[in-house]
């Protein structure tokens, strides 16, 4: 056990530290990217697009972030060890990682196509195992250190009526969320922690299709805090998982919902 005394900004202090984030280039990713940088990392987002990765980096790099940039299609394997190979070349080592690259597909259960369904747990399941397992392997267990911080999806509790049917992104948000616990639980003697954020409703590209205002309204209406997430409302869950003020903390599924997955019956 430590005797040294860090002050609360101290444990949260990201300065030295590197990390990388998956989906990186828009939406929650691109959240996590700045609160990671705010805190002082050094950044390296991913995504499929490059275009979009740029425009992202520009954002990130006005704010006064350090980043740098890696187009990776989360789907294929060889471009994902590539990533590491990448992360590792450019970071020289790898703190933190942070799955949150996904898709969705929306189609009622008995109709789902299959390819469909190929596609999103590909993207959502296999590829966070694939490049969480050599991220570890290649540089966390060797150091004896790091944090794996996991997005999942309040999805992964359970089916809702509200939302759209897409079993695929459900099943695979559980996944996730499993994994989550069961690489904690491996982990964790080596120094690892691993962890998941699950996000409510928050205003994004893949949740357009709920921010109707008709689809919206009775969501809302359902929330205990009666709003959606904004843009600085998983800031605060990441930065505790990806720095020293979590670092008694693993295997655990923390829900930012507004409360929503604490209402019975939800």
């Amino acid at each position: 056990m430590s005797t040294t005394h860090r002050t609360v900004q101290q444990l949260h202090d990201l300065r030295g530290r590197t990390a990388l984030i998956t989906g990186g280039s828009r939406g929650l990713g691109l959240q996590l990217a700045h609160a990671l940088g705010e805190a002082g990392a050094h950044l390296l987002i991913s995504a499929r697009k490059a275009s979009d990765l740029e425009d992202a980096a520009t954002e990130l790099r006005a704010a006064g972030h350090t980043v740098d940039v890696f187009a990776a299609d989360g789907r294929d394997d060889a471009q994902v060890l590539a990533l590491v190979d990448h992360a590792l070349a450019t970071l020289g080592q790898i703190d933190i990682l942070v799955n949150n690259a996904g898709a969705t597909w929306g189609a009622p259960a008995e109709d789902h196509p299959m390819d469909a369904w190929d596609k999103v747990m590909d993207l959502n399941a296999r590829s966070v195992f694939l490049l969480t397992r050599e991220v570890v392997r290649r540089c966390m267990l060797p150091r004896g250190e790091g944090r794996i911080v996991n997005i999942a999806s309040v999805a992964a509790l359970g089916g809702t009526a509200r939302s759209m049917q897409a079993a695929a992104y459900h099943a695979s948000k559980g996944a996730v969320a499993s994994l989550t616990r069961a690489l904690a639980c491996e982990w964790g003697p080596h120094g690892i922690t691993v962890n998941a954020i699950l996000p409510g409703v928050f205003p994004s590209k893949m949740a357009q299709h709920m921010l109707k205002p008709d689809v919206l309204a009775p969501i809302v209406a359902s929330v205990p805090l009666r709003r959606i997430g904004d843009d600085e409302g998983l800031k605060g869950a990441v930065l505790l998982f990806a720095s020293d003020a979590g670092q008694h903390i693993t295997g655990v599924l923390l829900p930012v919902d507004g409360g929503a997955s604490a209402v019975v019956g939800a």
